[in-house]
């Protein structure tokens, strides 16, 4: 039964192997999600996704495959179905408030709210909307849709309101983790963690648990070693377009900042406006009056840098091709000719772009910027941007 389920997960793009699956089911069948949904969906994920980046593929899938559920009528659930009274006050206690179970039990418990929907079901005819009794839409009666009841059953409503017996497949917490989105912090230090290269230094201040057992072996008594933290020794230097048509992506180019700053012991930092010119500065409060030579940024850091642009790229050609193109001030030299220095410096360089990638082909900057990098050196801001730029990097 279980079969439509497998198929669509592979559809959806979700790598999961024919191993998997019949692992799956054998958890289905030892009974490890009995009379739980919320169960047999983490027992399905847990069992079918190995990589964090398809879990909101596999949320779409799960809700595909199972959205028929969702119109089968309380009636019918409640003819064919005994629901243990166990069941019940485990679920009350996951979902519930202390005050919110008081509740329940003043209107007389469990039983007493399934016997009086029985009852309801029984007698109600047709569709009704508010009110605080018949089962309907827009009221506060515990049985229904789109009203608010805090001990309410949930009837005919394709997703939660109030987060009190949403589907956590509905809710896809993940869904800004899938390769084709722009990323939050957290998934770009995931996507920042691939470029790494590991080193051991400061303080003796991490226990070395090998040595330990070693030393107490060799001395017969317990001899604690420790040795430095083991910590990212990759340098990063960074330049970040501000201002214009930046002004949409402040935001996601802010939390790439932050992750990188959390992700990178050795990073250094310089702003920029459309592209690369003669200087560049650290505070855009004082971008005119305390300008860095951007010279002297090529001479102070060493080419084990990974240097990476973070801009769109989107401006006049005359602004990367020609002196004097500049929007704000005479420069002597083109932006291309920067930016060829840098690349010349720094070998291992990138260039992230904000702008999804489908919109690059109408901007002719874009194309020349990345004609100077390489084509595989520009990026989309997506997590599978980031992954691929990471791996261009290394």
């Amino acid at each position: 039964m279980f079969l439509p389920f497998f198929a669509k997960l592979r559809d959806t793009g979700v790598p999961v192997s024919l191993r998997e699956f019949l692992g799956f089911l054998d958890g289905v069948q030892a009974g490890l999600a009995t009379y739980d949904i919320e169960a047999f969906y983490v027992l399905a994920r847990t069992i079918m996704v190995k990589d964090e980046r398809n879990i909101d593929k596999f949320d779409r899938a799960f809700a595909a495959s199972f959205a028929g559920l969702e119109n089968i009528s309380a009636a019918q659930v409640l003819e064919a179905v005994d629901i243990p009274r166990d069941w019940l006050e485990k679920l009350a206690e996951k979902h519930l408030s202390p005050e919110e179970k008081a509740e329940i039990d003043a209107l007389g418990g469990f039983d007493k709210l399934m016997e009086t929907l029985r009852e309801r079901l029984k007698d109600q005819q047709g569709r009704h909307q508010g009110g605080n009794k018949w089962v309907g839409t827009a009221g506060t009666s515990p049985f229904g849709a789109y009203g608010y009841n805090p001990e309410g059953v949930r009837i005919g409503q394709d997703q939660s309101r109030h987060q009190r017996a949403v589907k956590v497949w509905d809710k896809r917490e993940f869904r800004n983790l899938d390769d084709t989105v722009e990323l939050g912090t957290r998934n770009i230090k995931i996507a920042l963690k691939r470029l790494r290269s590991w080193a051991r230094d400061g303080a003796h201040d991490e226990l070395d648990l090998d040595g330990t057992i070693r030393a107490t072996a060799e001395h017969g008594y317990l001899d604690v070693q420790t040795r430095p933290e083991r910590r990212n020794a990759v340098k990063v230097l960074l330049f970040l377009d501000v201002g214009g048509s930046m002004d949409p992506h402040i935001r996601v180019v802010e939390e790439l900042f932050s992750a990188a700053r959390a992700e990178f012991k050795h990073l250094e930092y310089y702003y920029f406006h459309n592209c690369l010119y003669e200087g560049v500065w650290r505070d855009n409060a004082r971008r005119w009056g305390a300008q860095t030579p951007t010279s002297e940024v090529l001479r102070t850091y060493g080419s084990d840098y990974k240097c990476i642009f973070v801009g769109d790229a989107s401006m006049s050609p005359y602004e990367v091709a020609v002196p004097g193109g500049a929007n704000e001030h005479w420069n002597e030299e083109s932006g291309e000719v920067w930016l060829n220095r840098a690349r010349d410096q720094w070998p291992a360089h990138l260039w992230i772009n904000p702008l999804p990638e489908p919109h690059w082909p109408y901007t002719q900057s874009i194309a020349m910027i990345r004609d100077i990098f390489g084509a595989d050196r520009m990026v989309p801001m997506t997590l599978d941007g980031i992954s691929r730029g990471m791996k261009a990097l290394t």
